[in-house]
């Protein structure tokens, strides 16, 4: 571990369920706060905070350490916002840099880079099946391989 100079908190590793609400109720304060993604989020698909918020905890925390208990499929709801608003690269690539941003900012460790890794494979997944493109290579396991890891690996979103 490196020397804290500036005598700042330490980052530690994604552990459990409490970092997992700690990382999504950050990351979607800045993901509501930014100009190019707040609205898609209020606005076109009126998000109701209370029932979202607890599916994003599911969700993370069974991608990362599959004791959730999510149920769904995400690929769902963003294919039926693509057709209400532009859901492209720049939109995939700014939800990526705000959630990675956060992860850095917030903790550091393997379960970090992982759910990172994670995150930006079902960022690519996700919007190459709503704009009809190829994915690319996942870091995450069998995120590609059929037709139910959308609902298994994707919804760990």
């Amino acid at each position: 571990m490196q020397p804290n100079p500036m005598n700042e908190p330490s980052r530690t590793d994604l552990a459990g369920r409490a970092e997992i609400e700690k990382l999504v109720n950050a990351f979607y304060k800045r993901v509501r706060n930014d100009d190019l993604l707040g609205f898609i989020f209020d606005r076109v698909a009126h998000v109701d905070w209370e029932t979202h918020l607890p599916k994003m905890y599911a969700f993370w925390e069974t991608v990362m350490f599959r004791t959730g208990g999510f149920r769904g499929n995400p690929l769902v709801p963003h294919m039926q916002l693509a057709g209400l608003t532009t859901m492209g690269r720049e939109q995939f690539d700014r939800w990526l840099a705000l959630f990675q941003g956060t992860v850095d900012d917030l903790f550091a460790g393997e379960n970090a880079e992982h759910i990172k890794r994670c995150a930006e494979d079902m960022a690519n997944v996700i919007h190459s099946r709503i704009n009809a493109a190829k994915p690319g290579p996942s870091h995450c396991a069998n995120l590609h391989n059929s037709p139910s890891h959308v609902e298994s690996n994707e919804s760990r979103q």
